[in-house]
Protein backbone atom coordinates (compact mmCIF):
# COMPACT_ATOMS: atom_id res chain seq x y z
CA UNK A 1 0.00 0.00 0.00
CA UNK A 2 1.08 3.52 -0.73
CA UNK A 3 1.94 5.71 2.26
CA UNK A 4 2.71 8.84 0.26
CA UNK A 5 1.62 12.42 0.62
CA UNK A 6 -2.03 13.45 0.43
CA UNK A 7 -1.54 14.96 -3.02
CA UNK A 8 -0.10 11.75 -4.54
CA UNK A 9 -3.38 10.13 -5.64
CA UNK A 10 -4.96 13.32 -6.96
CA UNK A 11 -4.39 12.21 -10.55
CA UNK A 12 -6.57 9.14 -9.89
CA UNK A 13 -9.48 11.11 -8.41
CA UNK A 14 -12.87 9.51 -9.05
CA UNK A 15 -15.37 11.54 -11.02
CA UNK A 16 -17.74 13.31 -8.65
CA UNK A 17 -20.54 12.88 -11.17
CA UNK A 18 -20.38 9.05 -11.15
CA UNK A 19 -18.79 8.02 -7.84
CA UNK A 20 -21.70 6.79 -5.64
CA UNK A 21 -19.86 8.01 -2.54
CA UNK A 22 -19.63 11.58 -3.84
CA UNK A 23 -22.37 12.27 -6.39
CA UNK A 24 -25.31 12.25 -3.91
CA UNK A 25 -23.38 14.59 -1.63
CA UNK A 26 -22.80 17.04 -4.49
CA UNK A 27 -26.52 16.98 -5.28
CA UNK A 28 -27.19 17.74 -1.62
CA UNK A 29 -24.85 20.77 -1.79
CA UNK A 30 -26.62 22.08 -4.89
CA UNK A 31 -29.96 21.80 -3.13
CA UNK A 32 -28.55 24.07 -0.42
CA UNK A 33 -27.84 26.74 -3.09
CA UNK A 34 -24.25 27.25 -2.00
CA UNK A 35 -21.96 29.45 -4.05
CA UNK A 36 -20.05 27.82 -6.91
CA UNK A 37 -16.77 28.44 -5.07
CA UNK A 38 -18.01 26.75 -1.88
CA UNK A 39 -19.37 23.77 -3.79
CA UNK A 40 -16.06 23.41 -5.64
CA UNK A 41 -14.11 23.59 -2.37
CA UNK A 42 -16.27 20.91 -0.73
CA UNK A 43 -16.08 18.65 -3.77
CA UNK A 44 -12.29 18.94 -3.96
CA UNK A 45 -11.90 18.14 -0.25
CA UNK A 46 -14.09 15.04 -0.51
CA UNK A 47 -12.54 13.79 -3.76
CA UNK A 48 -9.05 14.05 -2.27
CA UNK A 49 -10.04 12.18 0.88
CA UNK A 50 -11.80 9.40 -1.06
CA UNK A 51 -8.82 9.06 -3.42
CA UNK A 52 -6.50 8.80 -0.41
CA UNK A 53 -8.73 6.11 1.14
CA UNK A 54 -8.61 4.14 -2.11
CA UNK A 55 -4.83 4.41 -2.33
CA UNK A 56 -4.46 3.29 1.29
CA UNK A 57 -7.04 0.52 1.10
CA UNK A 58 -9.28 2.10 3.76
CA UNK A 59 -13.07 1.71 3.88
CA UNK A 60 -14.40 5.27 3.66
CA UNK A 61 -17.33 4.44 5.96
CA UNK A 62 -15.20 3.21 8.87
CA UNK A 63 -11.77 4.91 8.94
CA UNK A 64 -9.96 4.56 12.24
CA UNK A 65 -8.95 7.51 14.36
CA UNK A 66 -5.32 6.72 13.53
CA UNK A 67 -6.13 6.82 9.79
CA UNK A 68 -7.74 10.24 10.11
CA UNK A 69 -4.89 11.57 12.22
CA UNK A 70 -2.47 10.53 9.49
CA UNK A 71 -4.60 12.28 6.89
CA UNK A 72 -4.84 15.47 8.94
CA UNK A 73 -1.06 15.39 9.34
CA UNK A 74 -0.69 15.19 5.54
CA UNK A 75 -3.09 18.08 5.09
CA UNK A 76 -1.08 20.13 7.57
CA UNK A 77 2.12 19.46 5.62
CA UNK A 78 0.55 20.54 2.34
CA UNK A 79 -1.42 23.60 3.37
CA UNK A 80 -1.91 26.49 5.75
CA UNK A 81 -3.84 26.00 8.96
CA UNK A 82 -6.85 27.90 7.65
CA UNK A 83 -6.95 25.64 4.56
CA UNK A 84 -6.83 22.53 6.74
CA UNK A 85 -9.74 23.86 8.80
CA UNK A 86 -11.78 24.49 5.64
CA UNK A 87 -11.07 20.98 4.33
CA UNK A 88 -12.05 19.37 7.62
CA UNK A 89 -15.24 21.42 7.81
CA UNK A 90 -16.17 20.15 4.34
CA UNK A 91 -15.40 16.55 5.31
CA UNK A 92 -17.50 16.90 8.45
CA UNK A 93 -20.44 18.03 6.29
CA UNK A 94 -19.82 15.05 4.00
CA UNK A 95 -19.93 12.52 6.82
CA UNK A 96 -22.95 14.09 8.52
CA UNK A 97 -24.80 13.81 5.22
CA UNK A 98 -24.09 10.08 4.99
CA UNK A 99 -25.01 9.55 8.65
CA UNK A 100 -28.42 11.07 7.91
CA UNK A 101 -28.72 8.79 4.85
CA UNK A 102 -27.98 5.77 7.04
CA UNK A 103 -24.90 4.66 5.08
CA UNK A 104 -22.43 5.63 7.83
CA UNK A 105 -22.98 4.78 11.50
CA UNK A 106 -21.33 7.90 12.92
CA UNK A 107 -19.18 10.84 11.89
CA UNK A 108 -15.60 9.57 12.34
CA UNK A 109 -14.31 13.15 12.50
CA UNK A 110 -16.47 14.00 15.50
CA UNK A 111 -14.46 14.78 18.65
CA UNK A 112 -11.19 14.28 16.76
CA UNK A 113 -8.48 16.74 17.78
CA UNK A 114 -7.87 19.22 14.97
CA UNK A 115 -5.37 22.02 14.36
CA UNK A 116 -6.48 25.17 16.15
CA UNK A 117 -7.83 27.90 13.92
CA UNK A 118 -5.59 30.92 13.62
CA UNK A 119 -7.29 34.04 14.93
CA UNK A 120 -6.55 36.73 12.39
CA UNK A 121 -8.08 40.16 12.49
CA UNK A 122 -9.25 41.46 9.13
CA UNK A 123 -7.23 44.12 7.35
CA UNK A 124 -8.89 47.53 7.59
CA UNK A 125 -8.22 50.80 5.78
CA UNK A 126 -8.25 54.12 7.56
CA UNK A 127 -10.78 56.69 6.36
CA UNK A 128 -7.90 58.63 4.80
CA UNK A 129 -6.80 55.53 2.85
CA UNK A 130 -10.35 55.04 1.55
CA UNK A 131 -10.35 58.65 0.30
CA UNK A 132 -6.95 58.03 -1.26
CA UNK A 133 -8.31 54.98 -3.11
CA UNK A 134 -11.35 56.87 -4.39
CA UNK A 135 -9.21 59.78 -5.59
CA UNK A 136 -6.89 57.39 -7.45
CA UNK A 137 -9.84 55.81 -9.30
CA UNK A 138 -10.22 58.98 -11.42
CA UNK A 139 -6.58 59.01 -12.57
CA UNK A 140 -5.00 57.43 -15.63
CA UNK A 141 -8.04 56.10 -17.48
CA UNK A 142 -10.94 57.25 -19.66
CA UNK A 143 -13.63 59.48 -18.18
CA UNK A 144 -16.31 56.77 -18.44
CA UNK A 145 -14.14 54.15 -16.72
CA UNK A 146 -13.08 56.64 -14.07
CA UNK A 147 -16.74 57.31 -13.23
CA UNK A 148 -17.42 53.57 -13.15
CA UNK A 149 -14.46 52.79 -10.91
CA UNK A 150 -15.33 55.60 -8.51
CA UNK A 151 -18.94 54.41 -8.24
CA UNK A 152 -17.76 50.81 -7.80
CA UNK A 153 -15.48 51.69 -4.88
CA UNK A 154 -18.06 53.98 -3.31
CA UNK A 155 -20.66 51.20 -3.39
CA UNK A 156 -18.29 48.52 -2.05
CA UNK A 157 -17.32 50.73 0.87
CA UNK A 158 -20.54 52.70 1.28
CA UNK A 159 -22.79 49.63 1.50
CA UNK A 160 -20.25 47.04 2.69
CA UNK A 161 -20.89 44.70 -0.21
CA UNK A 162 -18.93 41.72 -1.47
CA UNK A 163 -17.35 42.07 -4.90
CA UNK A 164 -19.51 39.22 -6.26
CA UNK A 165 -22.62 40.98 -4.99
CA UNK A 166 -21.71 44.29 -6.63
CA UNK A 167 -21.02 42.92 -10.12
CA UNK A 168 -24.34 41.01 -9.99
CA UNK A 169 -26.41 44.18 -9.39
CA UNK A 170 -28.85 45.08 -12.16
CA UNK A 171 -30.09 48.58 -12.97
CA UNK A 172 -33.52 47.60 -11.66
CA UNK A 173 -32.00 46.72 -8.25
CA UNK A 174 -30.95 50.31 -7.60
CA UNK A 175 -33.12 52.84 -5.77
CA UNK A 176 -30.99 55.99 -5.95
CA UNK A 177 -33.48 58.33 -4.34
CA UNK A 178 -33.80 56.11 -1.28
CA UNK A 179 -30.11 55.21 -1.09
CA UNK A 180 -30.91 51.50 -1.37
CA UNK A 181 -29.81 48.59 -3.51
CA UNK A 182 -31.20 45.06 -3.64
CA UNK A 183 -28.38 42.57 -3.17
CA UNK A 184 -28.24 38.81 -3.70
CA UNK A 185 -25.75 37.36 -1.22
CA UNK A 186 -24.49 33.90 -0.35
CA UNK A 187 -26.99 31.11 -0.82
CA UNK A 188 -29.07 33.38 -3.11
CA UNK A 189 -30.35 35.23 -0.05
CA UNK A 190 -31.53 38.75 -0.76
CA UNK A 191 -31.14 41.82 1.42
CA UNK A 192 -31.22 45.59 1.06
CA UNK A 193 -27.92 47.48 1.13
CA UNK A 194 -27.87 51.10 2.22
CA UNK A 195 -25.55 53.85 0.99
CA UNK A 196 -25.08 57.54 1.68
CA UNK A 197 -24.83 60.80 -0.26
CA UNK A 198 -21.22 60.43 -1.56
CA UNK A 199 -22.05 57.03 -3.04
CA UNK A 200 -25.31 58.32 -4.50
CA UNK A 201 -23.52 61.23 -6.20
CA UNK A 202 -20.90 58.85 -7.64
CA UNK A 203 -23.62 56.52 -8.95
CA UNK A 204 -25.58 59.43 -10.46
CA UNK A 205 -22.47 60.69 -12.29
CA UNK A 206 -21.70 57.20 -13.58
CA UNK A 207 -25.28 56.57 -14.73
CA UNK A 208 -25.56 59.92 -16.52
CA UNK A 209 -22.09 60.32 -18.05
CA UNK A 210 -20.24 57.01 -17.75
CA UNK A 211 -22.50 54.02 -18.28
CA UNK A 212 -24.16 55.35 -21.48
CA UNK A 213 -20.71 55.73 -23.09
CA UNK A 214 -19.79 52.14 -22.20
CA UNK A 215 -23.22 50.76 -23.13
CA UNK A 216 -22.90 52.29 -26.62
CA UNK A 217 -19.94 49.98 -27.27
CA UNK A 218 -22.03 46.82 -26.84
CA UNK A 219 -23.95 45.16 -29.68
CA UNK A 220 -26.91 44.44 -27.40
CA UNK A 221 -27.92 46.43 -24.30
CA UNK A 222 -27.30 44.80 -20.94
CA UNK A 223 -29.07 45.09 -17.61
CA UNK A 224 -25.97 45.05 -15.40
CA UNK A 225 -25.22 48.18 -13.39
CA UNK A 226 -21.46 48.00 -13.95
CA UNK A 227 -20.14 47.52 -17.48
CA UNK A 228 -16.68 46.66 -18.77
CA UNK A 229 -14.71 48.60 -21.37
CA UNK A 230 -16.50 46.73 -24.17
CA UNK A 231 -19.97 47.50 -22.87
CA UNK A 232 -20.62 44.01 -21.49
CA UNK A 233 -21.24 43.12 -17.86
CA UNK A 234 -18.24 43.74 -15.61
CA UNK A 235 -17.16 40.38 -14.23
CA UNK A 236 -15.77 39.61 -10.79
CA UNK A 237 -12.28 38.88 -12.13
CA UNK A 238 -12.15 42.13 -14.10
CA UNK A 239 -13.39 44.15 -11.12
CA UNK A 240 -10.78 42.57 -8.83
CA UNK A 241 -7.98 43.28 -11.30
CA UNK A 242 -9.04 46.91 -11.69
CA UNK A 243 -9.29 47.44 -7.93
CA UNK A 244 -5.87 45.87 -7.42
CA UNK A 245 -4.37 48.26 -9.96
CA UNK A 246 -6.00 51.29 -8.32
CA UNK A 247 -4.93 50.22 -4.83
CA UNK A 248 -1.35 49.68 -5.98
CA UNK A 249 -1.24 53.10 -7.66
CA UNK A 250 -2.71 54.68 -4.50
CA UNK A 251 0.13 53.23 -2.42
CA UNK A 252 -2.13 51.06 -0.24
CA UNK A 253 -0.70 48.03 1.62
CA UNK A 254 -0.03 44.92 -0.48
CA UNK A 255 -2.56 43.03 1.63
CA UNK A 256 -5.38 45.11 0.11
CA UNK A 257 -8.24 43.02 -1.25
CA UNK A 258 -11.71 44.09 -2.44
CA UNK A 259 -13.06 42.51 0.77
CA UNK A 260 -10.91 45.00 2.70
CA UNK A 261 -13.49 47.64 1.84
CA UNK A 262 -16.22 45.51 3.41
CA UNK A 263 -14.08 45.04 6.54
CA UNK A 264 -13.50 48.80 6.63
CA UNK A 265 -17.22 49.51 6.25
CA UNK A 266 -18.07 47.36 9.29
CA UNK A 267 -15.21 48.65 11.44
CA UNK A 268 -15.89 52.30 10.68
CA UNK A 269 -19.58 51.81 11.52
CA UNK A 270 -18.69 50.33 14.90
CA UNK A 271 -16.10 53.05 15.50
CA UNK A 272 -18.88 55.55 14.87
CA UNK A 273 -21.14 53.96 17.48
CA UNK A 274 -23.35 51.67 15.35
CA UNK A 275 -25.06 48.76 17.09
CA UNK A 276 -23.51 45.36 16.37
CA UNK A 277 -26.83 43.87 15.28
CA UNK A 278 -27.38 46.70 12.80
CA UNK A 279 -23.97 45.97 11.29
CA UNK A 280 -24.87 42.27 11.17
CA UNK A 281 -28.01 43.05 9.17
CA UNK A 282 -26.19 45.36 6.78
CA UNK A 283 -23.47 42.78 6.13
CA UNK A 284 -25.99 39.98 5.69
CA UNK A 285 -24.35 37.76 8.31
CA UNK A 286 -26.50 34.89 9.58
CA UNK A 287 -24.60 34.68 12.85
CA UNK A 288 -23.81 37.56 15.17
CA UNK A 289 -20.56 35.77 16.02
CA UNK A 290 -19.33 36.34 12.47
CA UNK A 291 -19.82 40.08 12.90
CA UNK A 292 -18.20 40.21 16.34
CA UNK A 293 -14.69 39.99 14.88
CA UNK A 294 -15.05 43.67 13.97
CA UNK A 295 -15.48 44.62 17.62
CA UNK A 296 -11.99 43.23 18.20
CA UNK A 297 -10.66 45.32 15.31
CA UNK A 298 -12.25 48.44 16.77
CA UNK A 299 -10.84 47.68 20.22
CA UNK A 300 -7.38 47.22 18.73
CA UNK A 301 -7.59 50.58 16.97
CA UNK A 302 -8.85 52.29 20.11
CA UNK A 303 -6.01 50.79 22.11
CA UNK A 304 -3.50 52.13 19.60
CA UNK A 305 -5.02 55.60 19.76
CA UNK A 306 -5.05 55.46 23.55
CA UNK A 307 -1.39 54.46 23.76
CA UNK A 308 -0.34 57.20 21.37
CA UNK A 309 -2.43 59.97 22.96
CA UNK A 310 -2.77 59.42 26.71
CA UNK A 311 0.15 60.77 28.79
CA UNK A 312 0.04 57.79 31.17
CA UNK A 313 0.04 55.29 28.31
CA UNK A 314 3.05 56.66 26.39
CA UNK A 315 6.59 55.56 26.99
CA UNK A 316 8.79 58.08 28.74
CA UNK A 317 9.97 60.72 26.29
CA UNK A 318 7.64 59.56 23.49
CA UNK A 319 5.76 62.29 21.65
CA UNK A 320 1.99 62.01 21.07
Amino acid sequence: MSRGRESAPVAQLSSAATDPRIAPFIMHLRARALSAATERSYRTAVERLVAWYDAEGIDWRTPSRADLRRYIALLSEDGERSTVQQRLAALGTFYRFWVRQGSVAKDPLHALARPKREKRLPDVLSQAQVEQLIAQAAIGTSAALALRDTALIELLYGAGLRIAEVVAIKLADLQLGRGEVKVTGKGDKQRVGLFGAPCRRALEAYLSDGRPVLAALATTPGAALFLNRSGGSLGERGARARLDDIARAAGLPEAFHPHTLRHSFATHLLDGGADLRVVQELLGHESLGTTQVYTHVSTTRLRGLYKSAHPRARRAGAKP
